[in-house]
């Protein structure tokens, strides 16, 4: 399990970086439990098309009102964690 969410968060790590264009960072040194919002910048066109990209990675739906609770790498991971669970 932990090496589920530790991939899982990998790859979200993967899609911001790409998405934002973000330099001098990678997917194995991007701190999973920094605040998008206030720590990355990330805003919220950034977070939604973020979600659009992870809904269609893992083919499952991301409600706009969670929008607001996906602060973290790690959150998210866990989120579509549950998603995944919940759908099987």
């Amino acid at each position: 399990m932990a090496s589920d969410i530790n991939q899982t968060i990998t790859h979200i790590a993967e899609i911001i970086i790409d998405e934002l264009k973000l330099e001098d960072v990678t997917p194995e040194t991007f701190d999973a439990d920094l605040d998008l919002v206030d720590e990355v910048g990330i805003d919220s066109m950034d977070l939604a098309t973020i979600a659009l990209v992870l809904r269609d990675k893992y083919g499952i739906r991301i409600d706009e009102d969670d929008y607001p609770k996906l602060t973290t790498v790690r959150i998210i991971a866990e989120y579509i964690a549950g998603k995944l669970t919940d759908d099987e």
